[in-house]
């Protein structure tokens, strides 16, 4: 996966098929989660893993990017997630859904772009971020 902006020979990416599901669910997508990082030095090894804590209104299961710890010089993290838009609460709409990481305070929506056709989102951030990364609905009015 590409991070806008960079060249994508200097991007690192890692990425999961199918999160939270049966190998032998079809309906999974084929790229669940993916991650890309730009930055002066990358670890040779960072992953994503699945996490069993799913966090109060996540959309997506949940997943930690591993091994970033000695990353040098972040220029940004691009991190994207498929969700199942029938686990949408009552009144929101699949464009009102976001990136969300989980932090103390609760989860920290980050601004996503939405794919409604594959049912993804994806979100841009220079920090490093570290926690629980999940599909998360912005508030939505009721």
């Amino acid at each position: 996966m590409t991070i806008p902006g960079y060249d994508p020979d200097d991007v690192e990416a890692a990425r999961l098929a199918a999160v939270g599901a049966d190998a032998a669910d079809e309906t999974a997508a084929a790229d669940a989660a993916e991650v890309s990082i730009a930055a002066e030095a990358v670890p040779e090894r960072f992953e994503l893993r699945e996490r069993d804590d799913v966090p109060e209104g996540a959309l997506s299961p949940p997943i930690e990017i591993v091994g970033l710890e000695d990353v040098a010089g972040l220029e940004a993290i691009r991190i994207a997630l498929s969700y199942d838009p029938s686990k949408l609460p009552p009144g929101a709409s699949p464009t009102d859904v976001a990136v969300a990481v989980e932090t103390d305070a609760g989860l920290e929506r980050l601004a996503s772009e939405v794919d409604l056709d594959e049912a993804r989102v994806a979100a841009t951030t220079d920090e490093p971020l570290s926690g629980t990364w999940v599909v998360a609905v912005v508030d939505v009015e009721e």
